[in-house]
């Protein structure tokens, strides 16, 4: 969708772009302005939506609507676990946990719908009470209904959740087992990046995880994570931190020769969550991936295992 607007000010006066936009009859909220814009040009330029405007102005955005509502799907799904009120999955590396800019369809969310026979929903997070990266593969718990979401979620919340990943990383860490305590906080550069920082700045959010190599294969380690709080990229960005990327992030980490075609090898393995009503934790556990299998066994073809203890 493109929208046209000339900016219509007093005099020299001037204003930010997107709060112009959102002051207008037809304008649109800056939060979802934020959210859904794909591109903005100022008299034929490109723009930010930080750019004073002035009288005159010729405004183009281009930005992508939210549908109504977000239609079931008939995607299949490796279900570990499902009752009345939850359902576990173990959702494969490329799916998008729910709807979002750029990805309206073909999440899991669509997938649920149909699976629960249930019609559109207004709403794009519809049992959701935590998510998965698009590329990160593994378990994620899904809720049926509005009291068990408030069970589940209210666990997260506390940190009474044990999640436990898998990665295959670049490098080797400084020594077999560890933790990694910093800030986390959004790359003012580019929001699509987080950056660590030490805990006693006063931005970012704090973000602890727990770490410990399993094996290491020349210059590759097979890492097991335990997560004690929940970041946006936090196992990523930890270990950038730490000097050892997951193998195949594009994003946080470098390409590899030895596997320049490799995918994101991360992958969550474990979870340990109370289900409603009960009083007792019940641990969920998803195998290894395929990705991750062909790639150890590459590995053990060319290098020396060394177990670590």
């Amino acid at each position: 969708m493109i929208i046209n607007l000339t900016v219509g000010l007093p005099g020299d006066a001037q204003e930010r772009l997107d709060k112009y936009v959102a002051s207008r009859p037809e304008g649109i909220r800056r939060s979802k302005l934020k959210a859904h814009v794909q591109g903005i040009r100022l008299n034929g330029r490109p723009a930010k939506l930080a750019t004073p405007v002035r009288d005159g102005d010729a405004i183009e955005i281009t930005w992508e609507a939210p549908p109504l509502a977000f239609e079931p799907q008939d995607i299949p799904l490796d279900v570990l676990y499902e009752d009345t009120r939850v359902a576990v999955i173990n959702k494969a590396q490329g799916m998008v946990t729910h709807p979002g800019a750029g990805n309206w369809t073909g999440t899991l969310v669509n997938a649920l719908l149909y699976r629960w026979g249930r019609g559109p929903s207004p709403t794009p997070r519809p049992g959701i009470v935590h998510r998965l990266d698009k590329d990160t593969s593994g378990l994620i718990i899904t809720a049926k209904d509005e009291a068990a979401s408030d069970w589940l979620t209210a666990q997260f919340a506390e940190r009474r959740v044990k999640k436990e990943y898998i990665a295959i990383v670049q490098g080797r860490p400084p020594e077999g087992q560890g933790k990694i305590a910093t800030m986390v906080l959004r790359d003012p550069k580019n929001k699509m990046r987080f950056l660590t920082a030490p805990v006693d700045e006063p931005e970012g959010k704090f973000a602890l995880t727990l770490y410990r190599c399993v094996a290491c294969y020349g210059p590759f380690s097979l890492m097991r994570l335990l997560l004690k709080t929940g970041r946006t990229h936090q196992i990523r960005v930890h270990m950038k931190h730490l000097g050892c990327p997951v193998l195949g992030d594009t994003v946080y980490g470098r390409k590899s020769r030895e596997f320049p075609k490799a995918t994101l090898m991360l992958h969550s393995r474990l979870l340990g969550i109370r289900l409603p009503g009960d009083a007792d934790m019940t641990v969920f556990k998803a195998p290894m991936p395929g990705r991750f299998r062909d790639i150890i066994a590459s590995l053990h073809e060319g290098y020396e295992k060394c177990l670590l203890e």
